[in-house]
Protein backbone atom coordinates (compact mmCIF):
# COMPACT_ATOMS: atom_id res chain seq x y z
CA UNK A 1 0.00 0.00 0.00
CA UNK A 2 2.78 2.45 0.91
CA UNK A 3 4.67 1.71 -2.32
CA UNK A 4 1.51 2.32 -4.34
CA UNK A 5 0.98 5.63 -2.57
CA UNK A 6 4.58 6.67 -3.24
CA UNK A 7 4.26 5.75 -6.90
CA UNK A 8 1.01 7.68 -7.28
CA UNK A 9 2.53 10.70 -5.55
CA UNK A 10 5.53 10.57 -7.87
CA UNK A 11 3.29 10.44 -10.95
CA UNK A 12 1.24 13.34 -9.64
CA UNK A 13 4.42 15.31 -8.94
CA UNK A 14 5.77 14.64 -12.42
CA UNK A 15 2.56 15.88 -14.03
CA UNK A 16 2.29 18.90 -11.74
CA UNK A 17 5.94 19.74 -12.36
CA UNK A 18 5.35 20.05 -16.09
CA UNK A 19 2.91 22.90 -15.35
CA UNK A 20 5.53 25.02 -13.56
CA UNK A 21 7.76 26.38 -16.39
CA UNK A 22 5.28 28.80 -17.96
CA UNK A 23 4.43 30.41 -14.63
CA UNK A 24 8.14 30.54 -13.78
CA UNK A 25 8.88 32.39 -17.01
CA UNK A 26 6.05 34.86 -16.48
CA UNK A 27 7.01 35.59 -12.87
CA UNK A 28 10.79 35.68 -13.32
CA UNK A 29 10.98 39.46 -13.74
CA UNK A 30 12.68 42.20 -11.78
CA UNK A 31 10.90 43.51 -8.66
CA UNK A 32 8.29 46.11 -9.50
CA UNK A 33 7.97 44.83 -13.07
CA UNK A 34 4.67 43.36 -14.31
CA UNK A 35 4.70 39.66 -15.03
CA UNK A 36 5.53 38.72 -18.60
CA UNK A 37 2.62 38.53 -21.01
CA UNK A 38 4.60 37.75 -24.17
CA UNK A 39 7.34 35.41 -25.31
CA UNK A 40 10.70 36.99 -26.26
CA UNK A 41 9.48 37.32 -29.86
CA UNK A 42 6.45 39.32 -28.75
CA UNK A 43 3.75 36.68 -29.13
CA UNK A 44 1.00 36.79 -26.50
CA UNK A 45 1.02 34.05 -23.87
CA UNK A 46 -2.13 32.20 -22.90
CA UNK A 47 -2.60 30.95 -19.36
CA UNK A 48 -0.14 30.37 -16.55
CA UNK A 49 0.27 26.62 -16.31
CA UNK A 50 2.14 24.47 -18.79
CA UNK A 51 5.35 24.23 -20.75
CA UNK A 52 7.33 27.35 -21.58
CA UNK A 53 6.82 26.95 -25.29
CA UNK A 54 5.41 29.43 -27.80
CA UNK A 55 3.13 27.98 -30.46
CA UNK A 56 3.78 30.93 -32.75
CA UNK A 57 7.56 30.52 -32.61
CA UNK A 58 7.39 26.84 -33.52
CA UNK A 59 7.10 23.52 -31.76
CA UNK A 60 10.81 22.72 -31.86
CA UNK A 61 13.72 23.88 -29.72
CA UNK A 62 13.40 27.46 -30.99
CA UNK A 63 9.93 27.69 -29.52
CA UNK A 64 11.19 27.34 -25.95
CA UNK A 65 11.23 30.63 -24.05
CA UNK A 66 11.76 29.53 -20.47
CA UNK A 67 12.86 26.59 -18.29
CA UNK A 68 12.28 23.12 -19.67
CA UNK A 69 9.57 21.01 -18.08
CA UNK A 70 11.76 17.94 -17.49
CA UNK A 71 13.83 19.33 -14.56
CA UNK A 72 10.81 20.74 -12.72
CA UNK A 73 8.88 17.54 -13.35
CA UNK A 74 11.70 15.41 -11.91
CA UNK A 75 12.19 17.65 -8.87
CA UNK A 76 8.48 17.82 -8.09
CA UNK A 77 8.09 14.06 -8.56
CA UNK A 78 10.96 13.34 -6.16
CA UNK A 79 9.61 15.80 -3.58
CA UNK A 80 6.12 14.31 -3.72
CA UNK A 81 7.43 10.74 -3.53
CA UNK A 82 9.55 11.57 -0.47
CA UNK A 83 6.61 13.24 1.24
CA UNK A 84 4.40 10.22 0.57
CA UNK A 85 7.08 7.90 1.94
CA UNK A 86 7.39 9.91 5.15
CA UNK A 87 3.78 10.88 5.78
CA UNK A 88 1.93 7.86 4.47
CA UNK A 89 -1.82 8.02 4.10
CA UNK A 90 -2.46 10.72 6.70
CA UNK A 91 -4.76 13.58 5.59
CA UNK A 92 -2.01 16.21 5.56
CA UNK A 93 -0.26 14.40 2.71
CA UNK A 94 -2.87 15.82 0.35
CA UNK A 95 -1.99 19.32 1.56
CA UNK A 96 1.75 18.82 1.04
CA UNK A 97 1.16 17.44 -2.46
CA UNK A 98 -0.99 20.43 -3.41
CA UNK A 99 1.55 22.93 -2.08
CA UNK A 100 4.67 21.23 -3.48
CA UNK A 101 4.42 22.54 -7.09
CA UNK A 102 4.05 26.10 -5.82
CA UNK A 103 7.11 25.68 -3.61
CA UNK A 104 9.09 24.43 -6.62
CA UNK A 105 7.81 27.40 -8.62
CA UNK A 106 9.04 29.85 -6.00
CA UNK A 107 12.43 28.15 -5.84
CA UNK A 108 12.81 28.36 -9.63
CA UNK A 109 11.82 32.03 -9.79
CA UNK A 110 14.05 33.03 -6.87
CA UNK A 111 17.01 31.18 -8.34
CA UNK A 112 16.59 32.98 -11.66
CA UNK A 113 15.90 36.57 -10.58
CA UNK A 114 16.30 36.64 -6.77
CA UNK A 115 12.61 37.38 -6.32
CA UNK A 116 9.78 35.72 -4.42
CA UNK A 117 6.54 37.17 -5.83
CA UNK A 118 3.79 38.09 -3.36
CA UNK A 119 1.21 36.69 -5.76
CA UNK A 120 2.47 33.21 -4.82
CA UNK A 121 3.92 33.47 -1.29
CA UNK A 122 0.96 35.13 0.43
CA UNK A 123 -1.79 32.95 -1.10
CA UNK A 124 0.42 29.95 -0.33
CA UNK A 125 0.35 30.87 3.36
CA UNK A 126 -3.41 31.42 3.36
CA UNK A 127 -4.00 28.24 1.38
CA UNK A 128 -1.83 26.23 3.75
CA UNK A 129 -3.81 27.46 6.75
CA UNK A 130 -7.15 26.66 5.10
CA UNK A 131 -6.12 23.24 3.79
CA UNK A 132 -4.52 22.16 7.07
CA UNK A 133 -7.65 23.32 8.88
CA UNK A 134 -9.64 20.93 6.71
CA UNK A 135 -7.08 18.14 7.21
CA UNK A 136 -7.28 18.59 10.99
CA UNK A 137 -10.98 17.70 10.86
CA UNK A 138 -10.28 14.32 9.25
CA UNK A 139 -9.43 11.17 11.23
CA UNK A 140 -5.76 10.26 11.42
CA UNK A 141 -4.35 13.75 11.04
CA UNK A 142 -0.80 13.85 12.35
CA UNK A 143 -0.45 17.46 13.41
CA UNK A 144 -2.02 20.47 15.06
CA UNK A 145 -3.85 23.19 13.15
CA UNK A 146 -3.36 25.60 16.05
CA UNK A 147 0.41 25.19 15.90
CA UNK A 148 0.31 25.61 12.11
CA UNK A 149 -1.69 28.81 12.55
CA UNK A 150 0.90 30.14 15.00
CA UNK A 151 3.92 28.79 13.14
CA UNK A 152 3.57 31.19 10.21
CA UNK A 153 3.66 34.43 12.24
CA UNK A 154 6.38 33.08 14.54
CA UNK A 155 8.76 32.16 11.73
CA UNK A 156 7.81 35.27 9.79
CA UNK A 157 8.68 37.43 12.81
CA UNK A 158 12.00 35.63 13.23
CA UNK A 159 12.92 36.27 9.61
CA UNK A 160 11.81 39.88 9.92
CA UNK A 161 14.25 40.33 12.81
CA UNK A 162 17.03 38.77 10.72
CA UNK A 163 16.13 41.08 7.83
CA UNK A 164 16.24 44.17 10.07
CA UNK A 165 19.61 43.09 11.48
CA UNK A 166 21.15 42.38 8.07
CA UNK A 167 19.06 43.66 5.13
CA UNK A 168 21.77 42.56 2.70
CA UNK A 169 21.51 38.98 3.87
CA UNK A 170 17.90 38.47 2.81
CA UNK A 171 14.95 40.29 1.28
CA UNK A 172 11.38 40.96 2.29
CA UNK A 173 10.38 38.16 -0.07
CA UNK A 174 12.21 35.73 2.19
CA UNK A 175 10.33 37.12 5.18
CA UNK A 176 7.03 36.55 3.38
CA UNK A 177 8.05 33.04 2.32
CA UNK A 178 8.69 32.30 5.98
CA UNK A 179 4.92 32.56 6.55
CA UNK A 180 3.87 29.48 4.52
CA UNK A 181 7.03 27.63 5.59
CA UNK A 182 6.17 28.31 9.23
CA UNK A 183 2.58 27.19 8.70
CA UNK A 184 3.69 23.88 7.20
CA UNK A 185 6.43 23.16 9.74
CA UNK A 186 4.33 24.30 12.68
CA UNK A 187 1.79 21.58 11.87
CA UNK A 188 4.20 18.97 13.23
CA UNK A 189 5.40 20.98 16.22
CA UNK A 190 7.89 23.59 17.35
CA UNK A 191 10.81 21.21 17.20
CA UNK A 192 10.10 20.44 13.55
CA UNK A 193 9.72 24.15 12.82
CA UNK A 194 13.11 24.84 14.40
CA UNK A 195 14.80 22.01 12.49
CA UNK A 196 13.30 22.98 9.14
CA UNK A 197 14.04 26.69 9.53
CA UNK A 198 17.59 26.04 10.72
CA UNK A 199 18.21 23.56 7.90
CA UNK A 200 17.22 26.17 5.34
CA UNK A 201 19.64 28.73 6.77
CA UNK A 202 22.43 26.14 6.92
CA UNK A 203 21.85 25.09 3.31
CA UNK A 204 22.00 28.72 2.25
CA UNK A 205 25.14 29.41 4.27
CA UNK A 206 26.94 26.34 2.90
CA UNK A 207 26.03 27.30 -0.67
CA UNK A 208 27.18 30.88 -0.13
CA UNK A 209 30.48 29.81 1.40
CA UNK A 210 31.09 27.34 -1.43
CA UNK A 211 30.73 30.20 -3.93
CA UNK A 212 33.18 32.31 -1.95
CA UNK A 213 35.70 29.47 -1.66
CA UNK A 214 35.39 28.81 -5.40
CA UNK A 215 35.81 32.55 -6.00
CA UNK A 216 32.56 32.69 -7.91
CA UNK A 217 31.12 35.34 -5.57
CA UNK A 218 32.21 37.74 -2.85
CA UNK A 219 31.03 37.64 0.74
CA UNK A 220 28.74 40.60 0.06
CA UNK A 221 27.18 39.14 -3.09
CA UNK A 222 23.42 38.65 -3.05
CA UNK A 223 22.13 35.10 -3.33
CA UNK A 224 18.66 33.57 -3.47
CA UNK A 225 17.59 32.15 -0.12
CA UNK A 226 14.19 30.88 -1.25
CA UNK A 227 15.35 27.54 -2.71
CA UNK A 228 17.17 26.73 0.53
CA UNK A 229 14.18 27.71 2.66
CA UNK A 230 12.07 25.34 0.58
CA UNK A 231 14.68 22.59 0.94
CA UNK A 232 14.83 23.14 4.69
CA UNK A 233 11.04 22.97 4.89
CA UNK A 234 11.14 19.66 3.05
CA UNK A 235 13.66 18.30 5.55
CA UNK A 236 11.42 19.37 8.42
CA UNK A 237 8.29 17.89 6.88
CA UNK A 238 10.02 14.60 6.15
CA UNK A 239 11.29 14.40 9.72
CA UNK A 240 7.96 15.44 11.19
CA UNK A 241 5.98 13.10 8.95
CA UNK A 242 8.20 10.14 9.75
CA UNK A 243 8.30 10.65 13.53
CA UNK A 244 4.79 11.83 14.41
Amino acid sequence: MRLTLIALAAVYGAVAGTLVPRAAYRLAVEPGTPSRAHCPAGHALSGWAGAARCRECGSGRDGMYGPHAAPTAVVTAVVCALLAAAVGGRPELGVWLLLAPFAVLLAVVDRRVHRLPDVVTLPLAAGGVALLGAAALLPGAGGSWTRALLGGPVLGAAYLVLFLINPRGMGLGDVKLALPVGVALGWYGWGVLLVGAFAGLVFGAVYGMSLVVARRASRKAAMPLGPFMVAGALVGLLWGGATV
